[in-house]
């Protein structure tokens, strides 16, 4: 039986991708180690210390920033899955799959085109900007995601289901509420944590809708390394990245529950 000769051009496509992945890790990963480091100005190692994080959470525009962004992203989750939720139901009923057409676009558009557009809105109509132009441009942004999660979960319902919880009695607010809603919970929980993701780490509605009066923790950032690079900054954004990756990874595994179910 002839060996397999060795070709070094197997190791190619690794090495590409593993030099890719080097490139956009690498910076994230000294961001991490230098929010940790005792010295003022990031340029070298001195040593270990929690003096950045201390000054982190003492700093109260921060956690007003924080704040902003907690509620922003909030009430973008609850108005995206509630909308959502009630446009799947209602084109359910249609069985016209048309309206859907109109929602996709959020994935292929760039954000800079939906913000310029919302910001133009808003001019147009004379709405003044600020927390509750940031909650309407984050809704909107959701709903290009939760829709087509919320559809996907729900088209693959079996309506026998439906039925026979109407035959044995039920109203129709029973059947949603002990039937249909339970079966579309992973997916609402799913969509919830992306969009929250998703405004959590927005900057360019922020950037645009947020007017002079609100501020999120990615617009705090950017006031911060406009003065120049502050080890708070490095701190502040290992937070927010932790904060993410956690609710990331609860995306990922509730979207596989939701495929398994």
């Amino acid at each position: 039986m002839a060996r397999k000769q060795f070709s070094y051009r197997s190791l190619i496509l690794p090495l590409w991708v593993s030099m890719a992945y080097l490139f956009l890790y690498l910076p994230l990963f000294v961001l991490i180690a230098f929010s940790f480091n005792e010295v003022a100005f990031p340029y070298r190692w001195v040593g270990f210390s929690w003096c950045w994080y201390q000054e982190l959470f003492a700093s109260t525009e921060i956690w007003q920033a924080a704040w902003n962004s907690l509620l922003v992203g909030s009430c973008a989750v609850i108005l995206s899955l509630v909308i959502g939720l009630l446009f799947v139901m209602w084109n359910a009923q249609r069985k016209s799959n048309y309206l859907l057409t109109y929602f996709y676009p959020n994935l292929i558009v760039p954000e800079i085109v939906l913000t310029v557009g919302l910001l133009s809105f808003f001019v147009f109509f004379n709405v003044p900007l600020g927390l509750l132009t940031l909650i309407v441009g984050h809704t909107l942004l959701g709903l290009g995601y939760t829709i087509p999660i919320l559809h996907a979960r729900f088209s693959t319902l079996d309506r026998n289901i439906i039925e026979a919880s109407l035959d044995l009695g039920a109203t129709y607010r029973q059947t949603f509420y002990k039937v249909v809603l339970p079966i579309l919970m992973p997916a609402l929980v799913a969509a919830g944590l992306l969009v929250f993701i998703l405004s959590l780490d927005d900057f360019l509605i922020a950037f645009f809708c947020a007017g002079a009066s609100a501020q999120t923790l990615p617009l705090f950032i950017f006031s911060m390394i406009r003065t120049g690079v502050s080890p708070v900054v490095n701190a502040l954004a290992t937070v927010m990245l932790s904060i993410s990756g956690i609710l990331v990874i609860a995306f990922c595994s509730l979207r596989v529950r939701a495929r398994v179910w």
